[in-house]
């Protein structure tokens, strides 16, 4: 009986049980289901699309010998310099060659970095007042040239914009400075480029004093004068 009780208690301890090993290899399995599934069944997140930056507003001249002082319009959607200038140089590089710098006056622009990174190159930004008109961006390529743009306030109303784009962009009007444009358009239609009334002090300046260059934003009939205009993003 002693020798039988020994080799029990030996037995027990070493666990070599088949009911024990049984019990736990199903464990073991039940671990394994439970890894596979959860695997399974996680489910699989989507890649994030990239959103692509709106196309830069953009009124520019084809064609003809005048050029006068502007080369067309911009209407960005902000003054934020570092994320409109991008959208604007997808436009304009392969038009005009890789544009390498800018110079804007800051009346406008609550900040103006040195360098703005655009795709594949880095646009060098220069400010000067009063030379530069508030209302132009001007911009340069090396060894190609440059170019005058009005700056159309990012919140003027669609139909002011579209007025002024149509101004700065024409061949056959007088030669105006980009705020020149800006004010006759004001006292024309007795609105502010946001769309605000004029008070009766502003209307009653702008009337003395505007009326000479009233006749720079031109009453278009028809489309023929888009004909020498590329218009992109409008």
């Amino acid at each position: 009986m002693d020798s039988t009780e020994g080799i029990s208690h030996t037995g027990f301890h070493a666990g070599s049980s088949p009911a024990k090993d049984e019990t736990r290899a199903a464990a073991e399995a039940a671990r394994r289901r439970v890894r596979i599934m959860s695997a399974t069944l996680l489910p699989t997140l989507p890649h994030a699309e990239p959103v692509a930056a709106p196309a830069a507003r953009l009124v520019l001249k084809t064609d003809g010998t005048s050029r006068g002082l502007l080369d067309g319009a911009w209407w960005p959607r902000s003054w934020d310099l570092l994320s409109e200038l991008p959208a604007l140089t997808d436009v304009l590089d392969p038009l005009w060659g890789r544009i390498t710098r800018i110079a804007v006056n800051p009346e406008h622009w609550p900040v103006i970095p040195r360098e703005i990174p655009v795709d594949g190159h880095i646009v060098k930004v220069g400010w000067f007042t009063p030379e530069i008109d508030p209302h132009k961006l001007l911009l340069l390529s090396y060894g190609t040239g440059r170019w005058d743009l009005l700056i159309v306030p990012p919140e003027t109303g669609a139909e002011s914009a579209a007025r002024l784009m149509a101004a700065a962009s024409e061949y056959d009007g007088p030669p105006l400075t980009a705020s020149a444009l800006i004010a006759a358009d004001e006292a024309r239609h007795g609105v502010l480029a946001a769309g605000q009334s004029l008070g009766p002090d502003e209307a009653g300046e702008y009337e003395g004093g505007a009326s000479a260059v009233s006749v720079a934003v031109p009453q278009r009939t028809g489309p023929p004068g888009w004909a020498s205009r590329l218009i992109i993003g409008m």
